[in-house]
Protein backbone atom coordinates (compact mmCIF):
# COMPACT_ATOMS: atom_id res chain seq x y z
CA UNK A 1 0.00 0.00 0.00
CA UNK A 2 1.44 3.23 -0.78
CA UNK A 3 2.42 5.96 2.10
CA UNK A 4 1.76 9.19 2.15
CA UNK A 5 4.11 12.14 3.90
CA UNK A 6 3.47 15.71 4.04
CA UNK A 7 7.09 17.65 4.23
CA UNK A 8 7.35 21.15 5.33
CA UNK A 9 7.02 23.19 1.81
CA UNK A 10 3.48 21.50 1.74
CA UNK A 11 4.37 19.69 -1.83
CA UNK A 12 3.20 16.10 -2.36
CA UNK A 13 5.30 13.42 -1.51
CA UNK A 14 4.28 10.09 -2.57
CA UNK A 15 5.66 6.59 -2.05
CA UNK A 16 4.25 3.98 -4.61
CA UNK A 17 3.95 0.45 -3.65
CA UNK A 18 3.37 -2.34 -6.73
CA UNK A 19 0.37 -4.83 -5.31
CA UNK A 20 0.27 -8.05 -6.50
CA UNK A 21 -2.18 -6.96 -9.60
CA UNK A 22 0.76 -4.75 -10.31
CA UNK A 23 -1.17 -1.59 -10.06
CA UNK A 24 -0.56 2.00 -8.95
CA UNK A 25 -2.36 3.01 -5.65
CA UNK A 26 -2.71 6.96 -5.39
CA UNK A 27 -3.29 8.80 -2.05
CA UNK A 28 -3.59 12.84 -2.27
CA UNK A 29 -1.27 14.45 0.13
CA UNK A 30 0.09 17.73 -1.75
CA UNK A 31 -1.32 21.02 -0.50
CA UNK A 32 -5.12 20.14 -0.26
CA UNK A 33 -7.29 22.42 -1.60
CA UNK A 34 -4.99 23.09 -4.98
CA UNK A 35 -5.18 19.42 -6.52
CA UNK A 36 -8.84 18.91 -5.71
CA UNK A 37 -9.40 22.20 -7.43
CA UNK A 38 -7.43 20.79 -10.66
CA UNK A 39 -9.60 17.90 -10.57
CA UNK A 40 -12.57 20.10 -9.80
CA UNK A 41 -11.85 22.12 -13.08
CA UNK A 42 -11.23 19.29 -15.19
CA UNK A 43 -14.10 17.37 -14.81
CA UNK A 44 -16.59 20.68 -14.38
CA UNK A 45 -15.09 22.54 -17.60
CA UNK A 46 -16.74 21.99 -20.58
CA UNK A 47 -14.68 19.90 -22.77
CA UNK A 48 -15.29 16.60 -24.06
CA UNK A 49 -14.44 13.78 -22.26
CA UNK A 50 -11.67 12.91 -24.59
CA UNK A 51 -9.68 16.43 -23.81
CA UNK A 52 -10.93 15.85 -19.50
CA UNK A 53 -8.99 12.76 -19.94
CA UNK A 54 -5.93 13.88 -21.93
CA UNK A 55 -5.36 16.79 -19.24
CA UNK A 56 -5.68 14.21 -16.22
CA UNK A 57 -3.19 11.83 -17.90
CA UNK A 58 -0.76 15.11 -18.20
CA UNK A 59 -1.88 15.76 -14.47
CA UNK A 60 -0.44 12.19 -13.10
CA UNK A 61 2.53 12.15 -15.78
CA UNK A 62 3.86 15.39 -14.32
CA UNK A 63 2.73 14.67 -10.75
CA UNK A 64 4.70 10.88 -11.05
CA UNK A 65 7.14 10.85 -13.82
CA UNK A 66 8.65 7.29 -12.34
CA UNK A 67 4.96 5.67 -12.60
CA UNK A 68 3.63 3.24 -15.09
CA UNK A 69 2.11 5.48 -17.93
CA UNK A 70 1.11 3.41 -20.45
CA UNK A 71 -1.20 0.87 -18.45
CA UNK A 72 -2.75 3.06 -15.48
CA UNK A 73 -5.71 5.25 -16.17
CA UNK A 74 -8.15 6.22 -13.96
CA UNK A 75 -10.44 4.06 -15.57
CA UNK A 76 -8.72 1.07 -13.87
CA UNK A 77 -7.58 3.18 -10.73
CA UNK A 78 -11.79 3.38 -10.40
CA UNK A 79 -11.90 0.05 -10.66
CA UNK A 80 -9.52 -1.23 -8.61
CA UNK A 81 -11.15 0.79 -5.63
CA UNK A 82 -14.03 -1.07 -5.97
CA UNK A 83 -12.52 -4.62 -5.83
CA UNK A 84 -11.91 -6.09 -2.39
CA UNK A 85 -8.47 -6.47 -1.35
CA UNK A 86 -6.67 -9.41 -0.15
CA UNK A 87 -6.93 -9.42 3.24
CA UNK A 88 -10.71 -7.62 3.51
CA UNK A 89 -13.38 -9.99 4.41
CA UNK A 90 -16.05 -10.09 2.07
CA UNK A 91 -19.81 -9.74 3.44
CA UNK A 92 -22.56 -11.69 1.94
CA UNK A 93 -26.00 -10.94 1.93
CA UNK A 94 -28.08 -13.12 4.31
CA UNK A 95 -29.78 -15.72 2.54
CA UNK A 96 -33.80 -15.50 3.87
CA UNK A 97 -34.70 -19.18 2.92
CA UNK A 98 -34.06 -21.80 5.39
CA UNK A 99 -33.94 -24.56 3.19
CA UNK A 100 -30.38 -24.32 2.12
CA UNK A 101 -29.52 -24.63 5.92
CA UNK A 102 -31.84 -27.59 6.59
CA UNK A 103 -30.38 -29.35 3.75
CA UNK A 104 -26.71 -28.82 5.33
CA UNK A 105 -27.63 -29.83 8.64
CA UNK A 106 -29.12 -33.43 7.33
CA UNK A 107 -26.10 -33.29 4.92
CA UNK A 108 -23.68 -33.09 8.63
CA UNK A 109 -26.06 -35.66 10.17
CA UNK A 110 -25.85 -38.03 7.47
CA UNK A 111 -22.12 -37.62 7.49
CA UNK A 112 -21.65 -37.77 11.18
CA UNK A 113 -24.19 -41.20 11.55
CA UNK A 114 -22.04 -42.78 8.57
CA UNK A 115 -19.07 -42.53 10.46
CA UNK A 116 -20.54 -43.70 13.75
CA UNK A 117 -21.97 -46.55 11.44
CA UNK A 118 -18.50 -47.06 10.37
CA UNK A 119 -16.97 -46.93 13.31
CA UNK A 120 -19.26 -49.36 14.70
CA UNK A 121 -18.55 -52.51 12.45
CA UNK A 122 -15.41 -52.09 12.53
CA UNK A 123 -15.28 -52.52 16.48
CA UNK A 124 -17.94 -55.64 15.28
CA UNK A 125 -15.48 -57.00 12.86
CA UNK A 126 -12.78 -56.53 15.70
CA UNK A 127 -15.32 -58.54 18.26
CA UNK A 128 -15.60 -61.50 15.73
CA UNK A 129 -11.66 -61.91 15.63
CA UNK A 130 -11.18 -61.80 19.05
CA UNK A 131 -13.97 -64.91 19.12
CA UNK A 132 -12.05 -66.80 16.38
CA UNK A 133 -8.74 -65.93 18.56
CA UNK A 134 -10.01 -67.66 21.41
CA UNK A 135 -11.63 -70.42 19.66
CA UNK A 136 -8.18 -71.39 18.62
CA UNK A 137 -6.41 -71.39 22.23
CA UNK A 138 -5.69 -74.55 23.41
CA UNK A 139 -7.60 -74.30 27.62
CA UNK A 140 -10.80 -75.97 26.93
CA UNK A 141 -12.66 -73.54 29.34
CA UNK A 142 -11.56 -70.22 26.71
CA UNK A 143 -13.05 -72.30 24.06
CA UNK A 144 -16.46 -73.16 25.70
CA UNK A 145 -17.11 -69.74 26.18
CA UNK A 146 -15.77 -68.65 22.68
CA UNK A 147 -18.27 -71.01 21.47
CA UNK A 148 -20.97 -69.81 23.64
CA UNK A 149 -20.67 -66.13 22.40
CA UNK A 150 -20.50 -67.51 18.96
CA UNK A 151 -23.92 -68.99 19.77
CA UNK A 152 -25.10 -65.53 20.66
CA UNK A 153 -23.54 -63.44 17.62
CA UNK A 154 -25.06 -65.79 15.32
CA UNK A 155 -28.14 -66.49 16.47
CA UNK A 156 -30.10 -63.29 14.58
CA UNK A 157 -27.30 -61.58 12.84
CA UNK A 158 -27.17 -63.28 9.51
CA UNK A 159 -24.04 -61.12 8.63
CA UNK A 160 -22.23 -62.10 11.63
CA UNK A 161 -22.66 -65.95 10.76
CA UNK A 162 -21.12 -64.92 7.06
CA UNK A 163 -18.29 -63.41 8.66
CA UNK A 164 -17.93 -66.13 11.33
CA UNK A 165 -17.45 -68.64 8.76
CA UNK A 166 -15.12 -66.85 6.52
CA UNK A 167 -12.87 -66.43 9.47
CA UNK A 168 -12.72 -70.01 10.34
CA UNK A 169 -15.05 -71.01 12.86
CA UNK A 170 -16.44 -73.81 12.04
CA UNK A 171 -13.58 -76.40 12.03
CA UNK A 172 -12.76 -75.61 15.92
CA UNK A 173 -16.60 -75.39 16.48
CA UNK A 174 -16.65 -79.27 15.14
CA UNK A 175 -13.14 -80.70 16.98
CA UNK A 176 -14.83 -79.33 20.22
CA UNK A 177 -17.29 -82.36 19.39
CA UNK A 178 -14.64 -85.02 20.64
CA UNK A 179 -14.52 -83.17 23.83
CA UNK A 180 -15.58 -85.48 26.72
CA UNK A 181 -17.33 -82.43 28.60
CA UNK A 182 -20.75 -82.04 27.78
CA UNK A 183 -21.41 -78.55 28.52
CA UNK A 184 -18.73 -78.22 25.68
CA UNK A 185 -20.75 -80.18 23.62
CA UNK A 186 -23.89 -78.76 23.95
CA UNK A 187 -21.88 -75.17 23.32
CA UNK A 188 -20.31 -76.51 20.46
CA UNK A 189 -23.76 -77.81 19.07
CA UNK A 190 -25.99 -74.90 19.06
CA UNK A 191 -23.21 -72.77 17.75
CA UNK A 192 -23.35 -75.03 14.68
CA UNK A 193 -26.92 -74.74 14.26
CA UNK A 194 -27.18 -71.12 14.79
CA UNK A 195 -24.33 -70.42 11.94
CA UNK A 196 -26.31 -72.30 9.53
CA UNK A 197 -29.98 -70.98 10.05
CA UNK A 198 -30.55 -69.59 6.40
CA UNK A 199 -27.16 -70.09 4.92
CA UNK A 200 -26.75 -73.09 2.68
CA UNK A 201 -22.95 -72.23 2.25
CA UNK A 202 -22.37 -72.92 6.17
CA UNK A 203 -24.88 -76.21 6.25
CA UNK A 204 -22.50 -77.44 3.20
CA UNK A 205 -19.21 -76.66 5.45
CA UNK A 206 -20.28 -78.35 8.46
CA UNK A 207 -20.92 -81.49 6.57
CA UNK A 208 -17.65 -81.64 5.04
CA UNK A 209 -15.84 -80.45 8.05
CA UNK A 210 -17.32 -84.21 9.47
CA UNK A 211 -20.06 -82.71 12.09
CA UNK A 212 -22.42 -85.55 11.08
CA UNK A 213 -20.02 -88.76 11.95
CA UNK A 214 -18.75 -86.77 14.96
CA UNK A 215 -22.13 -86.63 16.01
CA UNK A 216 -23.01 -90.12 15.36
CA UNK A 217 -20.02 -91.26 16.90
CA UNK A 218 -21.43 -89.22 19.81
CA UNK A 219 -24.29 -91.27 20.32
CA UNK A 220 -22.73 -94.54 19.84
CA UNK A 221 -20.33 -93.80 22.32
CA UNK A 222 -20.28 -96.38 25.71
CA UNK A 223 -21.65 -93.48 27.67
CA UNK A 224 -25.32 -92.58 26.35
CA UNK A 225 -25.27 -88.88 25.96
CA UNK A 226 -27.59 -86.53 27.77
CA UNK A 227 -31.09 -85.85 27.00
CA UNK A 228 -29.56 -82.29 25.77
CA UNK A 229 -27.56 -83.39 23.67
CA UNK A 230 -29.64 -85.57 22.06
CA UNK A 231 -31.80 -82.89 21.93
CA UNK A 232 -29.27 -80.36 19.94
CA UNK A 233 -28.13 -83.75 17.56
CA UNK A 234 -31.54 -84.02 16.24
CA UNK A 235 -31.92 -80.37 15.71
CA UNK A 236 -28.77 -79.97 14.04
CA UNK A 237 -29.87 -82.70 11.47
CA UNK A 238 -33.01 -80.81 10.89
CA UNK A 239 -30.96 -78.03 10.05
CA UNK A 240 -28.52 -79.69 7.91
CA UNK A 241 -31.20 -81.79 6.39
CA UNK A 242 -32.75 -79.17 4.94
CA UNK A 243 -30.29 -78.31 2.25
CA UNK A 244 -30.59 -81.05 -0.90
CA UNK A 245 -26.87 -81.66 -1.09
CA UNK A 246 -26.52 -82.82 2.75
CA UNK A 247 -30.03 -85.44 2.64
CA UNK A 248 -28.00 -87.96 0.65
CA UNK A 249 -25.12 -87.38 2.73
CA UNK A 250 -27.41 -87.52 6.21
CA UNK A 251 -29.44 -90.54 4.75
CA UNK A 252 -26.59 -92.64 4.35
CA UNK A 253 -24.53 -91.87 7.25
CA UNK A 254 -26.93 -94.01 9.86
CA UNK A 255 -29.30 -90.76 10.65
CA UNK A 256 -32.34 -92.26 9.63
CA UNK A 257 -32.17 -95.25 12.19
CA UNK A 258 -30.78 -93.34 15.43
CA UNK A 259 -34.10 -90.50 14.39
CA UNK A 260 -36.52 -93.47 14.48
CA UNK A 261 -35.03 -95.22 17.57
CA UNK A 262 -35.37 -91.59 18.98
CA UNK A 263 -38.40 -90.91 17.79
CA UNK A 264 -40.01 -94.24 19.45
CA UNK A 265 -38.75 -92.92 22.65
CA UNK A 266 -40.21 -89.53 22.74
CA UNK A 267 -43.02 -91.20 21.45
CA UNK A 268 -45.74 -89.48 23.51
CA UNK A 269 -43.67 -89.16 26.71
CA UNK A 270 -41.23 -86.07 25.79
CA UNK A 271 -41.49 -82.57 25.18
CA UNK A 272 -43.32 -81.87 21.67
CA UNK A 273 -40.16 -80.36 20.32
CA UNK A 274 -38.13 -83.09 19.95
CA UNK A 275 -40.95 -85.49 18.65
CA UNK A 276 -41.44 -82.63 15.81
CA UNK A 277 -37.79 -81.96 15.49
CA UNK A 278 -36.94 -85.77 14.36
CA UNK A 279 -40.12 -85.85 12.39
CA UNK A 280 -39.59 -82.71 10.23
CA UNK A 281 -35.52 -84.15 9.86
CA UNK A 282 -37.27 -87.30 9.09
CA UNK A 283 -39.20 -85.76 6.09
CA UNK A 284 -36.30 -83.58 5.21
CA UNK A 285 -34.69 -86.90 4.06
CA UNK A 286 -37.61 -88.61 2.66
CA UNK A 287 -37.54 -86.22 -0.17
CA UNK A 288 -34.60 -87.59 -1.61
CA UNK A 289 -35.77 -90.81 -3.36
CA UNK A 290 -32.23 -92.84 -2.12
CA UNK A 291 -33.14 -92.50 1.67
CA UNK A 292 -36.24 -94.09 1.09
CA UNK A 293 -34.45 -97.15 1.43
CA UNK A 294 -33.27 -96.75 4.51
CA UNK A 295 -36.33 -95.88 6.12
CA UNK A 296 -38.24 -99.13 4.93
CA UNK A 297 -34.90 -100.86 6.60
CA UNK A 298 -35.45 -98.85 9.80
CA UNK A 299 -39.24 -100.34 10.30
CA UNK A 300 -40.39 -96.89 10.21
CA UNK A 301 -44.04 -97.26 8.16
CA UNK A 302 -45.82 -99.21 10.47
CA UNK A 303 -45.23 -96.87 13.52
CA UNK A 304 -46.01 -93.85 11.51
CA UNK A 305 -48.96 -95.99 10.31
CA UNK A 306 -49.96 -96.38 13.68
CA UNK A 307 -49.27 -93.38 15.22
CA UNK A 308 -52.01 -91.77 12.75
CA UNK A 309 -54.65 -90.29 15.13
CA UNK A 310 -52.15 -87.71 17.30
CA UNK A 311 -52.79 -84.70 15.75
CA UNK A 312 -49.90 -83.41 16.95
CA UNK A 313 -48.21 -85.08 14.57
CA UNK A 314 -50.78 -86.97 11.93
CA UNK A 315 -50.20 -84.05 9.01
CA UNK A 316 -46.45 -84.90 9.08
CA UNK A 317 -46.81 -88.17 9.60
CA UNK A 318 -49.18 -87.89 6.13
CA UNK A 319 -46.29 -85.73 4.79
CA UNK A 320 -43.41 -88.38 5.33
CA UNK A 321 -45.91 -91.22 3.73
CA UNK A 322 -46.90 -89.04 0.69
CA UNK A 323 -42.66 -89.10 -0.15
CA UNK A 324 -42.31 -92.72 0.13
CA UNK A 325 -45.66 -93.47 -2.22
CA UNK A 326 -43.50 -91.65 -5.05
CA UNK A 327 -41.14 -95.25 -5.30
CA UNK A 328 -42.18 -98.52 -6.35
CA UNK A 329 -40.25 -99.97 -3.00
CA UNK A 330 -42.28 -97.24 -0.61
CA UNK A 331 -45.54 -98.53 -2.09
CA UNK A 332 -44.96 -101.81 -1.52
CA UNK A 333 -43.45 -101.07 1.92
CA UNK A 334 -47.19 -98.95 2.46
CA UNK A 335 -49.19 -101.75 0.99
CA UNK A 336 -47.66 -104.69 2.86
CA UNK A 337 -48.06 -102.59 6.44
CA UNK A 338 -50.88 -104.10 8.73
CA UNK A 339 -53.78 -102.23 8.38
CA UNK A 340 -52.40 -99.89 6.16
CA UNK A 341 -55.52 -99.25 3.52
CA UNK A 342 -57.70 -99.38 6.62
CA UNK A 343 -56.16 -96.88 8.42
CA UNK A 344 -55.39 -93.96 5.60
CA UNK A 345 -59.43 -94.77 4.03
CA UNK A 346 -60.39 -93.60 8.53
CA UNK A 347 -58.19 -90.76 7.76
CA UNK A 348 -60.49 -89.61 4.81
CA UNK A 349 -63.24 -89.21 7.20
CA UNK A 350 -61.12 -86.36 8.91
CA UNK A 351 -63.62 -83.46 8.41
CA UNK A 352 -62.08 -81.50 10.90
CA UNK A 353 -58.47 -81.84 9.60
CA UNK A 354 -58.88 -80.76 5.54
CA UNK A 355 -54.90 -81.11 5.26
CA UNK A 356 -54.87 -84.51 6.68
CA UNK A 357 -58.02 -85.52 4.04
CA UNK A 358 -55.93 -83.83 1.41
CA UNK A 359 -52.61 -86.23 2.08
CA UNK A 360 -54.37 -89.48 2.91
CA UNK A 361 -56.46 -88.80 -0.58
CA UNK A 362 -52.81 -88.78 -2.30
CA UNK A 363 -51.26 -91.67 -0.89
CA UNK A 364 -54.70 -93.89 -2.10
CA UNK A 365 -54.57 -91.92 -5.37
CA UNK A 366 -51.35 -92.67 -6.08
CA UNK A 367 -51.54 -96.37 -4.94
CA UNK A 368 -54.34 -97.08 -6.73
CA UNK A 369 -53.23 -95.57 -9.93
CA UNK A 370 -50.57 -98.12 -9.15
CA UNK A 371 -51.63 -101.76 -8.30
CA UNK A 372 -54.74 -103.71 -9.00
CA UNK A 373 -53.80 -105.73 -6.05
CA UNK A 374 -54.32 -102.33 -3.93
CA UNK A 375 -57.57 -100.68 -5.69
CA UNK A 376 -59.03 -104.34 -4.32
CA UNK A 377 -57.81 -103.74 -0.68
CA UNK A 378 -59.13 -99.97 -0.80
CA UNK A 379 -62.52 -101.37 -1.98
CA UNK A 380 -62.71 -104.06 0.93
CA UNK A 381 -61.46 -101.35 3.48
CA UNK A 382 -64.78 -99.67 2.74
CA UNK A 383 -63.29 -96.18 0.72
CA UNK A 384 -66.31 -95.96 -1.97
CA UNK A 385 -68.78 -94.44 0.73
CA UNK A 386 -65.42 -92.27 1.90
CA UNK A 387 -64.92 -90.95 -1.21
CA UNK A 388 -68.31 -90.05 -2.59
CA UNK A 389 -68.50 -88.36 1.12
CA UNK A 390 -65.05 -86.81 0.30
CA UNK A 391 -66.36 -85.33 -3.06
CA UNK A 392 -69.36 -83.61 -1.60
CA UNK A 393 -67.62 -81.75 1.79
CA UNK A 394 -64.36 -82.34 1.10
CA UNK A 395 -62.06 -79.47 0.00
CA UNK A 396 -61.12 -78.42 -3.19
CA UNK A 397 -57.69 -80.56 -3.48
CA UNK A 398 -59.58 -83.46 -2.00
CA UNK A 399 -62.74 -83.69 -4.06
CA UNK A 400 -60.12 -83.24 -7.32
CA UNK A 401 -58.39 -86.60 -5.84
CA UNK A 402 -61.10 -88.90 -4.55
CA UNK A 403 -63.10 -88.04 -7.95
CA UNK A 404 -59.58 -89.35 -9.66
CA UNK A 405 -59.67 -92.33 -7.40
CA UNK A 406 -63.07 -93.37 -8.04
CA UNK A 407 -62.58 -92.75 -11.83
CA UNK A 408 -59.95 -95.78 -11.48
CA UNK A 409 -61.81 -98.10 -9.21
CA UNK A 410 -64.88 -97.39 -11.85
CA UNK A 411 -62.39 -98.14 -14.78
CA UNK A 412 -61.06 -100.79 -13.30
CA UNK A 413 -64.21 -102.27 -12.33
CA UNK A 414 -66.02 -101.84 -15.96
CA UNK A 415 -63.01 -104.33 -17.05
CA UNK A 416 -64.04 -106.86 -14.50
CA UNK A 417 -67.63 -106.54 -15.45
CA UNK A 418 -66.58 -106.74 -19.60
CA UNK A 419 -64.30 -110.21 -18.35
CA UNK A 420 -67.18 -112.23 -16.63
CA UNK A 421 -69.98 -111.13 -19.03
CA UNK A 422 -67.55 -112.15 -21.85
CA UNK A 423 -67.00 -115.59 -20.08
CA UNK A 424 -70.88 -116.14 -19.60
CA UNK A 425 -71.36 -115.51 -23.50
CA UNK A 426 -68.56 -117.78 -24.75
CA UNK A 427 -70.13 -120.11 -22.26
CA UNK A 428 -73.83 -120.23 -23.99
CA UNK A 429 -72.57 -120.21 -27.19
CA UNK A 430 -70.08 -122.78 -27.32
CA UNK A 431 -73.57 -124.73 -24.92
CA UNK A 432 -74.87 -126.15 -27.93
CA UNK A 433 -71.83 -127.05 -29.73
CA UNK A 434 -71.21 -129.51 -27.42
CA UNK A 435 -74.59 -131.37 -28.09
CA UNK A 436 -75.39 -133.30 -31.10
CA UNK A 437 -75.95 -131.47 -34.72
CA UNK A 438 -79.25 -130.92 -34.24
CA UNK A 439 -79.27 -128.74 -31.24
CA UNK A 440 -79.08 -125.46 -32.83
CA UNK A 441 -82.49 -126.56 -34.46
CA UNK A 442 -84.36 -127.13 -31.03
CA UNK A 443 -87.69 -126.19 -30.87
CA UNK A 444 -86.94 -125.05 -27.19
CA UNK A 445 -84.67 -122.81 -28.37
CA UNK A 446 -87.06 -119.51 -27.82
CA UNK A 447 -87.95 -120.87 -24.32
CA UNK A 448 -83.98 -120.35 -23.84
CA UNK A 449 -83.24 -116.78 -24.98
CA UNK A 450 -86.46 -115.71 -22.94
CA UNK A 451 -84.73 -117.89 -19.67
CA UNK A 452 -81.76 -115.93 -20.46
CA UNK A 453 -83.55 -112.53 -21.04
CA UNK A 454 -85.22 -113.23 -17.50
CA UNK A 455 -81.86 -113.85 -15.80
CA UNK A 456 -80.52 -110.48 -16.92
CA UNK A 457 -83.26 -108.67 -15.65
CA UNK A 458 -82.77 -110.01 -12.37
CA UNK A 459 -79.20 -109.07 -12.40
CA UNK A 460 -80.23 -105.28 -13.73
CA UNK A 461 -82.63 -105.39 -10.44
CA UNK A 462 -80.06 -106.54 -8.59
CA UNK A 463 -77.79 -103.76 -9.47
CA UNK A 464 -80.38 -101.20 -9.22
CA UNK A 465 -81.30 -102.36 -5.82
CA UNK A 466 -77.51 -102.08 -4.55
CA UNK A 467 -77.41 -98.65 -6.32
CA UNK A 468 -80.25 -97.52 -3.80
CA UNK A 469 -78.48 -99.01 -0.69
CA UNK A 470 -75.51 -97.20 -1.53
CA UNK A 471 -77.35 -94.00 -2.22
CA UNK A 472 -79.17 -94.26 0.66
CA UNK A 473 -76.30 -95.42 3.18
CA UNK A 474 -74.34 -92.77 2.03
CA UNK A 475 -77.10 -90.22 2.72
CA UNK A 476 -77.24 -91.26 6.32
CA UNK A 477 -73.62 -90.93 6.82
CA UNK A 478 -73.99 -87.67 5.35
CA UNK A 479 -76.50 -86.67 7.81
CA UNK A 480 -74.41 -88.09 10.92
CA UNK A 481 -71.28 -86.14 9.71
CA UNK A 482 -73.58 -83.03 9.08
CA UNK A 483 -75.36 -83.01 12.94
CA UNK A 484 -78.62 -83.05 11.52
CA UNK A 485 -81.53 -84.48 13.77
CA UNK A 486 -81.94 -88.30 13.73
CA UNK A 487 -85.58 -88.17 12.19
CA UNK A 488 -84.16 -86.67 9.41
CA UNK A 489 -85.78 -87.75 6.28
CA UNK A 490 -84.77 -87.55 2.40
CA UNK A 491 -86.30 -85.11 0.24
CA UNK A 492 -88.77 -86.69 -2.58
CA UNK A 493 -86.93 -85.28 -5.32
CA UNK A 494 -83.93 -87.59 -3.59
CA UNK A 495 -85.76 -90.26 -3.11
CA UNK A 496 -86.43 -89.86 -7.11
CA UNK A 497 -83.15 -89.89 -8.31
CA UNK A 498 -82.11 -92.93 -6.04
CA UNK A 499 -85.60 -94.78 -7.53
CA UNK A 500 -84.56 -93.78 -11.18
CA UNK A 501 -81.18 -94.56 -11.01
CA UNK A 502 -79.33 -97.30 -13.22
CA UNK A 503 -76.18 -99.16 -13.41
CA UNK A 504 -74.13 -95.95 -15.06
CA UNK A 505 -74.46 -94.08 -11.33
CA UNK A 506 -72.15 -96.82 -9.83
CA UNK A 507 -68.99 -94.75 -8.06
CA UNK A 508 -66.80 -97.82 -9.27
Amino acid sequence: MAKCHRNDIGSIVLETTTTAGNHLRLWTAFSGTAFRRKIFDAVSCGASSRHRHQFMQEVLNDTFPQARPPTTTIKSVLKESDEPKKGDKIVTKPNNNGKSKKLADLLNLAEAESYAETEKKVEALEELKRVVKELQVEEEEKKRKAASRVRMLAKEDSKARVTLAMLGTIPPLVAMLDFEDSDSQIAALYALLNLGIGNNANKAAIVKAGAVHKMLKLIDSPNAPSQEVSDAIIANFLGLSALDLNKPIIGSSGAIPFLVKTLKILDRKSPSQARQDALRALYNLSISPSNISFILESDLIPFLLNALGDMDVSERILSILSNVVSTPEGRKGISIAPEAFPILVDVLNWTDSPECQEKASYILMVMAHKAYGDRQAMIEAGIVSSLLELTLLGSTIAQKRASRILEVLRVDKGKQVSQNFGENTSAAVSAPICGSSSSSRNPNGKEWLVEEEGMMSEEKKAVKQLVQQSLQNNMRRIVDRANLPQDFVPSEHFKSLTASSTSKSLPF
